[in-house]
């Protein structure tokens, strides 16, 4: 845990003082999100949940740096993974609107009250404390996944209804 916790503490640190090098290239976005989904199925296998993608055949590449683009993905999937009950339900989305392309990771987990929304991409915001410790992580991947993505001119953001789901929104520049 230690090691995650410096790990993220480094990216962060990189990202914030804007030393981090992006390598942008055109990355097939529906390969990309495929490959996350790959690297969480175990996770997700363990809770019997579905990881369902919407994603049309032919998509516009996305102008990202592949790697960073995978983190941003895996930390989503993450969450959403950890957050949401046994037999739940995760679906990744893709739609373009004018010059971006909007990518959503959606699930049907427990939902985040309306007083934790703005703070939700802070550094080691955490809204349940205790489950947060009990399922691991550092309290810094939503603030990596936020820095990514403003590093790649997109916005990031959150939506959330109490008791019915939570759908993370983040935008990446198209080709």
């Amino acid at each position: 845990r230690l090691e995650t916790l410096i790990a993220d503490l480094l990216t962060i640190s990189a990202l914030e003082s804007q030393r981090a090098e992006l390598h942008f290239e055109a990355v097939p976005l529906r390969a990309a999100i495929e490959t996350a989904v790959e690297e969480m199925a175990g996770k997700a296998g363990e809770k019997k949940m579905t990881v369902a993608l919407e994603i049309p055949p032919t998509f516009p590449d996305a102008r990202a740096d592949g790697e960073k683009l995978r983190q941003v993905l895996v930390n989503l999937l993450d969450n959403a993974i950890k957050y949401t009950p046994s037999g739940g339900r995760v679906c990744v989305s893709v739609c373009q609107k004018g010059e971006e392309l909007e990518i959503c990771v959606a699930d049907n987990g427990p939902g985040i009250e309306p007083e934790h929304l703005p703070h939700i991409f802070e550094r080691f915001y955490r809204v349940d404390k205790a489950r947060s410790r009990e399922l691991g992580g550092t309290g810094l991947g939503l603030s990596i996944v936020k820095h990514i993505v403003e590093a790649h001119g997109g916005r990031v953001w959150v939506e959330s209804r109490v008791g019915e789901d939570s759908k993370f929104f983040f935008t990446l520049p198209k080709i």
